[in-house]
């Protein structure tokens, strides 16, 4: 019998080969088309971008340490350093510089000193700096990287959260090998549920545990102990005696992983007494300024896709918890009180807008601030910190269509926001920007309004006719906004008009239609996005013949599901999808959750609903060249379900490519060249396939 397997593996080398040439020409032909105009953004723009995050205010109201994010054009990296402003909008400077990631800065409960963690040296360690003279001080020589700072009240002492790593014995032994030999790598044996994260990789053995350390230095006390992941926020007591957290110490957690409780550690001996008790996750506690009242957030648990996140108050010393949100119909999360006690500020997004809003015991809610967000550079998500002074006022990070996240202060009662920084005026004084524009439709399924926004070419012309792009969001229970995003503003400087939206299943809009599409996704989320596209084309200047559709994530599912129900598009890019609903649920890294709160069970007991949901099903109907995008190293998504799909559209000969990212996890942008790398390669694709006789 003639081997066919060498005469094959010849052809995919040529047809792979003839595929990376047609690559490097089109991303060149995309880079041309963006750098047409020096005055636009473009693909190199992306290591110009700072962005504000973590901004603390200092206890006094006086000045806001924040940390300084900027890109790195010789390592590829994100860098960050920390910088002051006083809240009047001067004193603008540094207190770290260079290349080193300077992170976490939390004020001393007097405001003379600032903790931060840096990676000064390599390891990333707890430093301490006093404000007075500069002087700082490194206080740890720790094995694994801290995280969840907080000062005592008393300033003695800090408390932080660190892997504690542990050793198993092999399961093996092989026989010695000889001296100077070379052999294979050791076998990875694996026993434990969750073995992988994305992001992280494999992961080692051990458990996140508390610590607490004098901020004289010295050697730091371990609090928690037991075979349970304490990676919460700390809270101290007023006595600073003991530390209040949440964690799921459950004997089941690993197969009940949103079953969090709150507890109270005493550090004299160790005893952790539960505050809580019910079946779903209660986190992010607050303790009132008289020590009195916890605040945090949760719900319980219906295994739903979407929950709404509600703000509890409950007695410490134990006591019937109060919701306090329940009128609002939105999640919420980092609640903290105000300094009279009075009500609680918190983070929630309404309408594709992140605010701060305020509550008291009776449950009205007032809104403070908003435009929160800009630190997801790539794509228009919420996000975005805050943090509050005893003087009540509040410092948090701002973003407008615009420019990234910026510092801005906000004092409740007052007509409105200032923003004190403006890191990228020196990149977008000279670039001008696609503007943007919120529009709202019925959806065609069931007249339900839909928001969205447009974003146009920087010299749009409403008398000309341009290609479209229509961009999906990832979640699918998350938000697109009014925010700066990188991604969307290089499709308009290439000539796009850019289409995002919110459709059904989107947060920001409550429960309810949060959870139109539970155990329907994809589904009629089709509808609302296609109804969208329509919308845009009836305002005159959209090209019908010129259509295209890309997303990532969740966005990428709903990339093939509309690739696999319509013709209307010329070409479409799915960046890290899901394709597979049964090899999904139990390769991704998140495998113990999905099963049940994404579907009614187990893959094997519901064979039918996993396949009619999944885009696999509808690959038979695929006409439109599309190009799968995915990270080599993502394992949220994994790379598999993408590969499934290329391989069913070649042997289907539909037009496709599948574009590896080496190194990249789900989060592909995180490294400015493959953010770049993401949007040249889409623009590659569309540009091939674009009508251009018009």
């Amino acid at each position: 019998m003639i081997d066919a397997r060498p005469t094959f593996l010849a052809l995919c080398a040529a047809v792979f080969a003839c595929l990376t040439l047609v690559a490097t020409v089109d991303i060149a032909k995309a880079d041309d088309t963006l750098a047409a105009n020096s005055t636009h953004f473009q693909l190199m723009d992306v290591f110009e971008l700072e962005w504000a995050s973590d901004p603390q205010i200092s206890p006094d109201g006086q000045q806001i340490v924040y940390v300084r994010n900027f890109m790195d054009v010789m390592s590829d990296r994100r860098r960050s350093n920390l910088w002051t402003i006083s809240t009047d909008g001067r004193d603008h400077r540094p207190l770290t510089s260079g290349l080193d990631n300077d992170a976490s800065p939390r004020w001393s409960p007097d405001g003379k000193r600032l903790l931060f963690t840096s990676n000064d040296g390599g390891s990333t360690q707890l430093f301490v700096r006093w404000m007075d003279s500069g002087q700082t001080a490194r206080l740890t020589q720790l094995t694994n990287s801290p995280s969840g700072l907080s000062w005592s009240p008393d300033g003695q002492w800090i408390a932080f959260s660190m892997l504690v790593s542990e050793s198993s014995s092999a399961f093996v032994q092989l026989p010695k090998k000889p001296a100077g030999a070379t052999w294979a790598e050791d076998a990875m044996a694996i026993d434990k549920l969750i073995y992988r994260s994305d992001g992280a990789g494999y992961l080692g053995d051990g458990f996140h545990q508390i610590f607490v350390l004098s901020t004289e230095g010295s050697t730091p006390r371990q609090i928690t102990s037991g075979s349970f992941n304490h990676r919460s926020q700390t809270v101290w007591t007023p006595d600073s005696e003991a530390l209040i957290f949440s964690a799921n110490r459950h004997e089941n957690w690993q197969f009940d992983p949103e079953n969090s409780e709150l507890y109270e550690v005493r550090l004299k001996d160790g005893r952790i007494h539960p505050l809580t008790d019910r079946q779903g996750p209660d986190h992010s506690p607050a303790l009132s300024p008289d020590g009195q009242h916890i605040a945090y957030v949760g719900y319980d648990d219906r295994l739903l896709g979407y929950q709404v996140e509600i703000l509890y108050v409950m007695p410490r010393a134990g006591g019937t918890p109060e919701a306090w949100t329940t009128k609002l119909d939105r999640s919420v999360d980092s609640p903290v009180w105000s300094v009279d006690g009075e009500g609680v500020f918190f983070k929630f997004s309404d309408h594709g807008n992140t605010k701060i809003g305020f509550v008291t015991e009776a449950g009205k809610v007032e809104t403070v601030a908003a435009d929160v967000g800009g630190t997801s550079i790539g794509r228009p998500y919420g996000g975005g910190s805050f943090s509050a002074a005893d003087s009540g006022q509040l410092a948090f990070t701002q973003t407008r269509p615009d420019h990234p996240a910026d510092v801005a202060t906000v004092r409740r009662g007052s007509p409105g926001a200032r923003r004190l920084t403006h890191l990228n005026d020196d990149l977008f004084t000279h670039k001008q920007l696609g503007q943007i524009e919120e529009l709202w439709w019925k959806s065609s399924h069931d007249g339900r309004r839909i928001q969205g926004w447009l974003i146009k070419p920087p010299t749009f012309d409403p008398t000309k006719k341009y290609p479209l792009i229509l961009e999906i969001h990832g979640g699918p229970f998350a938000d697109y906004g009014d925010r700066f995003a990188a991604e969307p503003q290089l499709f308009a400087t290439a000539g796009y008009v850019v289409l995002y939206a919110n459709p059904r299943g989107s947060s920001s809009y409550g429960g309810e239609f949060g959870n139109l599409i539970h155990h329907a996704y994809p589904g009629n989320d089709y509808d609302d996005l296609m109804s969208g596209v329509d919308a845009v084309i009836a305002k005159g200047y959209v090209d019908e013949d010129n259509l295209f559709v890309t997303g990532g994530s969740g966005g990428g599912t709903l990339t093939t599901w509309i690739v696999g129900t319509t013709n209307r598009f010329r070409a479409a890019v799915s960046a890290k999808p899901v394709i597979n609903w049964t090899s999904f649920a139990l390769t991704s890294d998140s495998y113990n959750f999905f099963y049940k709160y994404w579907f009614p069970g187990f893959p094997w007991d519901h064979p039918e609903q996993y396949h009619q949901r999944s885009p696999l099903s509808r690959v038979g109907k695929v006409q439109t060249p599309t190009m799968l995008l995915t990270g080599e190293a993502d394992y949220r998504t994994p790379i598999s379900e993408s590969e499934q799909y290329y391989q069913a559209l070649k042997l289907r000969q539909v037009d496709t490519m599948l574009v590896r990212i080496p190194g990249a996890s789900h989060g592909i942008a995180r490294r400015p060249s493959n953010l770049m790398t993401k949007v040249a390669h889409i623009l590659a694709w569309f540009e091939k396939y674009r009508e251009t006789d018009l």
